[in-house]
Parts: C-alpha cells; structure tokens; sequence
C-alpha cells in the first residue's frame, strides 16, 4: 500500500466545507454516489474521520463538520443548518456530542424532534457509548459502534445508510486512518486522556493547521503559554484526537536533557532496532534516523512537552518522513528555533463555565461564572478549586474568601495526578527562576505590580517623570537596551504576554502595547515584596499615573485615557496619597466616573477616599469639600437619596452658614443639595433653590457661562417635575442653544438638552415634532457616549415614549423591552433608571403585550419605588396608579379601584389637584368608578377633571381631550346623550387637529374606547 505526500493526506483528511445549500433532489439509485455531511463532537474526530475515509472508498462524497453548538443560535437553528446543505447527515453521537454546551435534555429533544419532522429521512446516527442520551435520540435510529471490530462497524455504518454492503474493507490504494479502535502501532506513555477536557477547538484547529502547511521535514509547532494554562493538555488531547492518522505515538518529558535522551533511547527498541547496541547516543542518533528515512513508520508523532530551555533540545528534534513534532514549552525563544508558535491562552468564559460545572456538579452557571471571574479563566486554578467545590457545599463566595487566606495551602485545592502542585506553587516556581536569573526582569516585573492585574499601559512607563525614577530602576528605565532585554525576558517565559492597543492614535494607542499580567502572577510578586521594597515602587507608579492625567474629564474623547488609568488608582496607592498632585489627579478620575455612568466605581473609590481624607486634611479641605460632591452625585444617581440628602445637606449648610448665598462655592453646594432634593420630591424647596441659584449665577458670571447654563438646565428639570411643561420646554431650548454655541454640538451637556427639549415636546403632546428630535438624539448619543451609557439610554427610554405616542407601537415595544434588558443587565433591577424604563415597559405591556408580565413588573416597580423613596413619595403613587390599570385588564375591578382611589388621594396630598400626575390619576379614577357602577362620582369627577386640564394644559393638550372623551363616556352612562355627544364630537375634532385622524387616541375615541393614563416617572 502506497503513502501519499503530506499535502495529499491532509487534503484527504481534513474537513472539507459543506456544500451550498440546494432544493432536495428526488432519490437516486442506491448505487449512485451519494453526498453525506458527518456531524461529530471534537474528542469523537478519529471515528469520524474514520466513517468518512470508508465512505469515500465505495465512492461517495463526504464533508465533516464538527459540532460546535456555543457559537450557533441555537440547537434547532444548527441541525436545521446541517440539513440544509442538501446532503445526508450522519451524526456521530457520544455523551461529548450532548456535552459540547450548556443545553438540557429538555432541549435536546425539542431540537431532535424538530428537525426530523422538517426533514424526515435525511438524518442518520451512529452510537459510540452506551451512556444515557436524551430520548429524542430514537428517532435517529442509531446503530451502536461501541466495541466493534472494522469490519463489523463498517457494515453498520452501511447498513444504518442503505448502502451495498458487498466492497466492504475495499481500498483504492489511497491509504486511509487506522480503525479508532486499534491503537498505533508503538504508543509510548502518552499520558492518559483527560475526560474533562473543554474546548480548546481553536487552538487544536490551529496546532493541526501549523503541522499540515510546514514543509516536508519540518512539522515542529511549540505550543507556549503560562504555567498551567493547558499546554500539555492540549498536546494529550491532539495525540487521542489523531491517534488513528499516525503509526508511532511517542511522549518524551523534556524538562531537563538527561530524562529526554533517556526517553528518546526507550523508543530504539520499540522501532525494531538492535536492543543494547552502543550507548545512548548512539542509540539516540539510530531512533532519528529511523524517524528520517520513514522506516519501519512513516507517520509518526512525537511530543517534547515542557522544553523550557531550546538548547536541551535542539540537536535532538527529528525531522523527516510524514512526521510530526510537538513541544510544549513557556519559553517563546522557540519562535527562533525553525518552529512554529502556537499560542494556548486562558480559557474563554464560556470554556471556563462549561469546565467547572463538569469538575463541580452543583454549582449554577452564575457560581460558575463567579469562580472564573475570580480566577479570571486560569485553567490548572478553575481544575484545582472546582475539583475541591466538587465535595465541598461551601458557597462559592465563601470558597473565594478562604483562598485568599490560604493560597499555598494543599488543603484548599484538590490536585491530581497529572498535576500534583497547588497551582500558586506552580507559578511560584516559574517566578522564582526569573529571580535567581534574570535581576532586571525580577525588577521590571516588581514595578508591573503596582499596577492592576490584568493591562499595564508600557507608554505610561516609557513617559517615566525623570526626577520620580526609583534610585533601584534608574539604570533600567534609562537604559532602552536593558529594558527591553528585561521585558523580553518576562515574555519569553509566558510570565506576562504584549497585547496592542485599540486606541487610536490620537488617543495616546497606534499599536502601543500593553503588558497583560495574570491575577494570580500579581498576587504572588506583590505578597514577595517588604513594606520597604514597595514604597518607592509604589510611589513611582503613581507620579507616571499623574503625568498622564488628560485633565479635563468632562471631554468624552478623554474618556478612554481615563479609563485606562482608574484601575490602577488602588493598587498604586492613589486613594492614601498626601501629595496634593496625585489627590487632583483622583478627583479627575472620580468625576470621569460620574460622567460616564460608573457610579457604583464612583462611590467604591469616594467611600474609602473620604474617610482617609476627613482624618488627613479635615472636613473644611477645599479637596474634602470637591469630593463630597462627587460622592452626593453617586449616592444620588444610585437611588441612595437620604445618605444624598445628610451630606449634600451637610456641605451646603456649613459652607453657606461661612460665606453666605451669593458665594459660588455656596451656590455649587446648594446646587448639590437642590438636585437630592428633586429626587425625594421636595419640588417646591428645590425650585426656589434652583431659581436663586439661576439668577446670582447671571449676575456672577453672565448668562453664557456654563456653570449659568447647568443651572438653567436644573431650574428646567424642576418645572418640569413641577407639570410646568412650557416653561420648563422654554428653559431647555434656550440652554440647548447657548450650550451648542458656547461648549459645541457633541458636548454631553449639549446633548442632554437635546433629551430635554425632545422630552418636553412629549410632554406637552408634540409628539411628531419629540419623535423626530429624538431620533436625532439617539444617533449623537451613541456616537458620542457608547450604548451603554446611562445618557443614551435615557435618550433610546425617550424615544420609546415617542414613538408610543406617535403611534409607532412595534418599534415602541421593541425599544422599551430593548432599554429595559440593557439597563438591568448594566445597573440592576434596582437602579432608578432600571426602575423607570421597567415601569413605562410595564404600561405598554398592559396595553398590547402581555399582561401577565405586566403585571409581575408592574408589582416589582411598586417595591422598589416604595423600598427606594417611601410610600408617600409621586413615583411610588403613580406606579400604583399604573398596577390598578392592570388589575382592571385582568378583570380584578373592585382591586383596581382601590388603587386608582390611593393613587388619586395619594397624589392630590403630594402634589394638589392641579398637578398633571393628579389630572392623570382622576382620569383613570373616573374609568374605574364607571366599570364599577358609580357612575354619579365618575361623572361628577370627570367634570372636575376637565375643568381643570382645560385650566392647567390648555384646550387641545391630549391629557385634556381625552378627559373630554372620558366625560362623554361617563355622560352617556347615565343617558344624557345630548351633551356627551357634543363633548366627544369636540374631543375627536381636537384629537383629529393635534394628532391625526389615525392616530391611535384618535381612533380609539371614534371607536368609543375609553381613554386611561399612564404615570411615567421622569428622570
């Protein structure tokens, strides 16, 4: 039997891409060459490369595809895929190909069924396990492969298929892959297959690229990564997975060059060669030679793993023949030994989970996902700590705590025979080799660790300050030569990795790379070093993170700079310095964090500054002073209002009682304290608040300063909490303009007026006119903030409301359920904001979704309002209001009046009778009083209501007409038709002139519907 050349085996036994998709054809003869896609979990890949060779030998047409369910859409979607590729598909089953995602049997069987109705006759299976698999798995009919002898497999695999049964065992010449069945014909200690081994399809794709496109005679890759990380597991798994293509498997430990000439000597007699015959050398040079000329095996492969220094090996790696050679090694010096390099970085998150919860059964994909946060996806850490979770029922946060208390404890891991090292001891080894030889890399690596683990900006370092240099680093920071030796010593060795920035040029990035340093590396070398030692290493850092201060946080196109450097605030000791340059510097990146939504980084960082800060300086410091704003702003935009109130109060009182209201650093405090106070609805304190503030800002500083202009735009917010529409809409449109001329169209103030003025527009029924500014504002924010700031949200939550009053009810679903999961998942089910969108989602799911979600988030907005602010507090009333609407839907009457009644008397006490919210909660009051059979107190209502709309809105606001419709629905209830017909023929007119003849108030009020309203807490 004839050997193909290297490219020719690949070309036959690598995966070919599956064909486009066509229309079935009608059946072919079973003679006729047929076309078959097999579908097969990774660790399965020698059967399926197997059944694909058998199928080609009677002349067939076969592609392979491994499964892959993690980056498809789902399981329906991913068979009806296979399907599609008009071939017949073989699934080659086991518990991996159930096992290669997160999915339930449940599911399974649900996707199973579905695509055999969609496509009956078009899947087949073959069985490789005698393991439980999801029931469904009968419809496939699958034929049992497990224990077979070739032959005997090969015809099940026919027969399963409908094909001639009559050539089996024929060979065309072409020589095909071993039986998985039948091992090599040497194997030589490969260690034994992991069978939890997860993932790692890229980079065993990628290792199986590297060999296949080497030259003939030189297939070496090195697989190169942290302690740890992998590496010899991959090489273990890439030996099983493709056992059956090669004749000679052999595994040689190459930590230190005696074992490894020893081991390649082992394999002398193993090949045939004379046993004893001369010494290890000689023996040696025999095995390479056999290995060179393909004789007695052509197609071997053997696996150096854990070569760390090139110079042990080097003259020892064979060559020649169809073979290939494996290293694995932390020493990237190999990329100059004619190898190729593959990297094996940390496990990828979904790797990470799916991993853990194979080693630990009872843990949720969330403790999962906690445990890999915390190890960030260090794979020897997630085996060791998963594997002692596995017998333990400590919570996992618990288990993260008593680590960090005894990390070089054995009792607190679980280790194994493959490695039996705690994995700190692991890398305290790899470190204590760059102490004991390479001083520059030590000092180097001393200095990253003062920075947080995980990017170290290298231009920061290249930018040292020259007078802050540390005397113990001056010669290395000034010496480029030197540096770049100690850095590329620290890389070579996988101790740290290079990543290049994203940034773009003109934000300090172009290609300039960072040091990636892994948690656990950081923790050991921090813990290494004496208070002494530290101190000026510490010292340093924080002079380089002060030097790259932008300076101006409130520019946007800052704010990837600033977030560059806030997470090395910390770990350098910025928070306890007494330098008044690094404390500015701290105050910058705590007002960057409010700008760009980071509250809850925010208030972290003020907590712990404020206390070191009231005890160093006291709490009169003008640096104190700046702080607690910052500070009442998170506790402020977190929902923490009465911790907001004591202090912002605190500030204001203190620093008005010493220089009086006309001060600006007291009209700044005030201004602090007027904004909590908008937030617990003291409106009426915080608008004459804001109103002075306005007005002495004028007088101070003109009216087209900027600090003048956030005043007018926090006297806007209050009118408009106030129900004072117009003015407030007045207010907002002169500040957006004057902020576009003084601070430029992009500038975030600028673009929050440009929310305001779109959300005043709503407010006082311009609907179209609201629309149209806020899709514009949608586009600026993105562009300028990123979907997930808090602003842009704001923006997408407004044109929701929009698009719901202009009519757009599909895209203002889409984009309030849109809103809502974006601001729950980035903020929490309790942030104000969260709370907010969840309400306005609620009302519109009552109305055209489904009610029984309306209701459930209806009821958790009520708690967290009632939780947050208080009973009596508008918001908590409203949303009431709004839950009595549903319990009305659900046909709960009698339970939706006694809402609609505590919400009409609640915001009447809160706000009086001629508030819009009050007008609203009457409204709704009448409709529940007429459901309900009081039909006098609703009219009499009613009337009260329209009365005073007509008053407070004017004659053609929406609120107003619908109270029209609602009073002719309320006269026709108890007969007097004459004047309902005159007061809804005049609702509809002005429905008809305001909105549109087919607008859906408009429709609804001709169809006699009628009309509710919906509270909608504001911002």
């Amino acid at each position: 039997m004839t050997t193909g050349s290297r490219q020719d085996r690949e070309s036959a036994l690598q995966p070919q891409q599956p064909q486009q998709p066509q229309q079935p054809q009608a059946p072919r003869p079973a003679q006729a060459p047929q076309r078959f896609v097999i579908s097969f979990a990774g660790f399965n890949r020698p059967w399926a490369v197997w059944i694909a060779h058998r199928l080609e030998e009677h002349g067939h047409r076969v592609a392979l595809q491994r499964w892959d369910p993690q980056n498809s859409p789902g399981l329906t979607q991913a068979l009806d895929d296979l399907a599609r590729s008009g071939s017949r598909v073989l699934l080659v089953l086991s518990e991996r190909y159930f096992s290669a995602g997160t999915h339930t049997d449940q599911e399974w069987n649900t996707a199973l069924r579905a695509v055999t109705d969609d496509h009956p006759d078009r899947f087949a299976a073959v069985c490789l396990t005698d393991a439980p698999l999801p029931s469904a798995v009968a419809v496939l009919e699958k034929t049992d492969l497990w224990g077979l002898d070739a032959y005997e497999a090969e015809y099940r695999v026919l027969r399963r298929l409908e094909l001639p049964t009559e050539r089996i065992g024929t060979e065309t010449g072409r020589r095909g892959p071993r039986f998985p069945n039948d091992p090599p014909e040497i194997w030589g200690r490969v260690p034994r297959r992991n069978p939890r081994f997860t993932g790692r399809n890229d980079v065993i794709g990628t290792l199986r690229q590297a060999l296949a496109e080497a030259p003939p005679g030189a297939s070496t890759v090195t697989l190169l990564g942290l302690s740890g990380v992998g590496k010899t597991q991959v090489a273990t798994e890439y030996a099983y997975r493709f056992a059956s293509e090669y004749d000679v498997v052999w595994w040689v430990p190459a930590e230190d060059r005696p074992t490894l000439r020893e081991r390649l000597a082992d394999l002398a007699p193993a090949l045939g060669l004379p046993r004893g015959a001369g010494s290890y050398g000689e023996q040696i040079r025999a095995v390479l030679e056999a290995l060179r000329r393909g004789i007695p095996y052509s197609r071997w492969l053997m696996v150096f793993d854990g070569c760390d220094n090139p110079d042990d090996l080097i003259d020892l790696l064979p060559s020649g023949g169809a073979g290939d050679v494996i290293i694995t090694s932390r020493n990237r010096e190999w990329a100059a030994r004619h190898t190729s390099l593959v990297e094996v970085p940390l496990y990828a998150r979904p790797e990470s989970i799916t991993f853990i919860r194979r080693r630990a059964l009872r843990l949720t994909a969330d403790e999962a996902d906690q445990l890999a946060e915390a190890l960030e996806d260090y794979p020897l850490a997630l085996d060791q700590t998963a594997g002692w979770l596995a017998d333990s029922p400590l919570p996992v946060g618990d288990y993260l705590a008593l680590l960090q208390r005894r990390m070089d404890s054995r009792e607190a891991v679980t280790l194994s025979e493959d490695y039996p090292l705690p994995f700190p001891t692991a890398l305290a080894i790899l470190l204590n080799n760059v102490r004991e030889n390479f001083p520059d890399a030590l000092a180097l690596l001393r200095l990253f660790v003062f920075f947080a683990p995980g990017p170290v900006p290298l231009r920061l370092l290249r930018e040292f300050p020259a007078d802050d240099v540390p005397e113990q680093l001056a010669g290395l920071i000034n010496d480029q030569i030197r540096w770049n030796a100690a850095l590329n010593k620290l890389v070579q060795f996988s101790v740290v990795r290079l990543e290049y920035s994203d940034l773009p040029v003109e934000e300090g990035g172009g290609g300039l790379e960072t040091v990636q340093l892994h948690r656990m590396v950081h923790g050991i070398v921090r813990e290494d070093l004496s208070e002494n030692e530290a101190e000026p290493l510490a010292r340093a850092v924080r002079q380089v993170l002060a030097a790259a201060d932008p300076g101006r946080p409130s520019d946007s196109r800052l704010w990837p700079r600033y977030a560059e450097l806030v997470p090395h605030l910390a770990p350098s000791g910025v928070i306890t310095s007494s330098n008044p340059r690094i404390q500015n510097f701290l105050l910058h990146c705590l007002r960057y964090l409010i700008l760009a939504g980071e509250y809850r980084s925010c208030l972290r960082l003020c907590e712990e500054t404020d206390q070191i800060w009231r005890a160093r300086l006291g709490e009169d410091h003008p640096k104190v002073r700046e702080l607690s704003y910052q500070y009442g702003n998170s506790l402020r935009n977190l929902g923490l209002f009465r911790r907001a109130e004591i202090l912002t109060r605190s500030v204001a009182d203190r620093i008005t009682g010493e220089r009086g209201d006309q001060d600006l650093e007291s009209l700044r405090a005030t201004s602090a304290y007027g904004g909590v106070l908008l937030c617990i609805a003291k409106f009426e304190p915080a608008r004459e608040i804001f109103e002075h503030c306005l007005a002495t800002y004028r007088e101070l500083l003109g009216e087209d300063d900027s600090i003048t202009l956030d005043a007018q735009n926090n006297l806007a917010a209050t009118y408009r909490l106030l129900g004072r529409y117009q003015d407030a809409y007045d207010l907002d449109l002169d500040t957006l303009r004057r902020r576009e001329r003084v601070l430029m169209p992009l500038h975030i103030s600028t673009l929050a007026s440009g929310i305001a003025c779109a959300m005043g527009l709503r407010l006082m029924g311009r609907y179209r006119e609201a629309q149209t500014r806020q899709e514009q504002g949608v586009k600026l924010n993105t562009q300028v903030l990123g979907l997930g700031h808090p602003q842009t949200l704001r923006a997408e939550h407004n044109l929701g409301l929009c698009l719901r009053r202009s009519g757009d009810i599909p895209g203002a679903g889409l984009r309030l359920r849109t809103v809502w999961e974006r601001a729950t998942r980035v903020f929490g089910v309790d942030y104000p904001w969260t709370l907010m969108v969840a309400s306005d989602y609620a009302t519109y799911l009552r109305e055209y979704g489904d009610i029984g979600e309306a209701r459930r988030i209806s009821e958790d907005v009520v708690r967290g309002y009632q939780s947050q602010l208080g009973l009596a507090h508008p918001y908590s009333i409203g949303t009431v209001g709004n839950l009595g609407l549903v319990l009305r839907a659900q046909g709960e009457r009698a339970e939706g009046l006694s809402l609609a009644e505590q919400a009409l008397v609640g915001m009447r006490g809160a706000l009086g009778g001629r508030h819009p919210w009050t007008l609203g909660c009457a409204l709704n009051a009448t409709g529940h009083r007429n459901i309900t059979g009081r039909l006098e107190d609703a009219l009499e209502l009613s009337r009260e209501t329209l009365r005073t709309a007509e008053r407070v809105l004017g004659p053609d606001h929406p609120m107003t007409l619908s109270a029209q419709i609602a009073l002719a629905a309320d006269l026709r209830s108890v007969r007097e038709d004459t004047e309902a017909g005159k007061h809804e023929d005049a609702g509809i007119k002005g429905l008809t002139r305001t909105l549109g003849a087919q607008h859906v108030h408009t429709v609804s009020a001709k169809q006699r519907s009628r009309p509710y309203w919906d509270f909608e807490p504001q911002p």
